[in-house]
């Protein structure tokens, strides 16, 4: 059921939201109930948007956490403005990083910022997606006024940060520039006159107080802060990254995400139906009531969150063949009737053969699911990386629990 009061909305607008304050989640839900009620007043829009620096094109399931929040905000009927940094990511932001950041070049982030698109669009509505390009306004600025919006910080304001606090006592270097990205999303808020910001935890100080200080400097209210959760990994703990192989991604197969959706601990299933799913609050709450009174199986609950996941990047009618797929590998110990071939070439080693099948995406993976006793051909466990692939017909190779291929012997 759609929300219809302002307070209903309010409790949808900030589910899934930490500050690691509560007082500070209590000003920013009471500002949010205000603004909204004098756009009802007024009978305008929200006017509310979120950057997304396109550093990579492969994509994964934790990318999609604030994209989710806007359309929950479009679904309300409010302007969404899904900002594209083509400016900011040649610096790269340095919130979430201990180190340097490599600088982008302007044909990379181009590339990158088209694939984003492209997968934002399997939740915005791009019909009412307004899609903005930081470079317009911040390529503009000239050192004078760089100047001017620099006199609102203190470099003390930035080297209390996590991430740069760290690198001082190490006696790594903070470069100059890195600062500078903290300015530039501050004035992207400015440029584009935002009610809401949305951003996950990491944002916290460029959104909440970099732009609604630099945003009262040039005369506008300032934004609200929307800061979400960030999600975890399917290890349940560390933030979800392609990193360190705990992610989800979205250009894989319905079966594969289905898959990967059920391998999550349970105790992060709340995390998921708050961050990536279509459900609201009042949906929420009942799943965990049931789940800690003992009427919902905790099995059932994950799968009902696997089809929701599937449903929304593949579509309804894959959700459930890909929880059939599962059922028959995982639940009745089966091999997929279906799997892709690979042909084995003379003297290919157990990491060649699960890197250049699409079993593992790096070396470093594949060597560290071998060591980890997660690579079996047919039934039989293969600890050895370094081992020639060299079966004596067909045979498949099966890699963590949802990853199979066809061996078929070389000619």
């Amino acid at each position: 059921m759609s929300p219809t009061t302002i307070d209903e909305q309010v409790a949808l607008l900030m589910q899934g939201t930490e500050y690691g304050d509560d007082s500070l989640r209590a000003a920013m839900a009471a500002e949010l109930k205000q603004r909204l009620a004098e756009a009802q007043r007024a009978g305008r829009p929200l006017r509310v948007y979120c950057g997304f620096d396109p550093r990579t094109s492969d994509l994964h399931l934790g990318h999609t956490v604030p994209m989710r929040k806007l359309r929950q905000f479009q679904e309300l009927g409010h302007e969404v403005i899904f900002l594209i940094g083509r400016f900011t990511s040649l610096i790269g932001d340095p919130s979430d990083k201990d180190k340097l950041r490599p600088q982008l070049t302007p044909e990379e982030t181009a590339h990158n910022a088209e694939t984003y698109a492209r997968q934002a669009f399997k939740i915005l509505d791009p019909e009412a997606t307004q899609v903005e390009y930081n470079d317009t306004w911040l390529s503009k600025l000239d050192f004078a006024a760089l100047i001017r919006l620099a006199s609102n910080f203190t470099l003390q304001q930035f080297l209390t940060r996590d991430n740069f606090r760290k690198r001082w006592e190490d006696g790594d270097a903070i470069y100059l520039h890195e600062t500078f990205y903290t300015l530039m999303q501050a004035y992207d808020a400015y440029s584009l006159r935002a009610d809401v910001q949305v951003g996950g935890t990491d944002q916290l100080f460029n959104i909440v107080t970099a732009a609604r200080k630099l945003m009262e400097f040039m005369g506008e209210p300032p934004n609200i802060g929307v800061i979400l959760g960030l999600l975890p990994g399917t290890d349940g703990v560390v933030k979800m990254s392609k990193s360190l192989g705990n992610h989800i991604p979205l250009n894989t197969t319905p079966e594969d995400m289905y898959g990967k959706v059920m391998s999550i601990p349970d105790a992060a299933m709340g995390a998921y139906f708050r961050l990536v799913t279509r459900l609201t609050p009042t949906e929420i709450a009942a799943i965990e009531k049931g789940l800690a009174d003992g009427r919902f199986h905790p099995r059932d609950v994950k799968m009902q969150l696997g089809r929701e996941i599937v449903a929304i990047y593949h579509g309804e009618d894959h959700a459930g063949p890909a929880e059939q797929a599962f059922r028959q590998v995982f639940q009745e110990q089966g091999v997929p009737e279906t799997m892709d071939r690979y042909r084995l070439a003379t003297g290919q080693t157990l990491i060649d053969v699960l890197v250049a099948s699409g079993l593992a995406g790096t070396r470093s993976e594949a060597r560290r699911l071998v060591e980890q006793r997660g690579v079996r051909l047919d039934e039989q466990v293969l600890d050895d990386a370094a081992l020639v692939l060299a079966p004596k017909g067909e045979a498949v190779l099966r890699a963590g629990k949802r990853k199979f291929v066809r061996l078929i012997p070389g000619g």
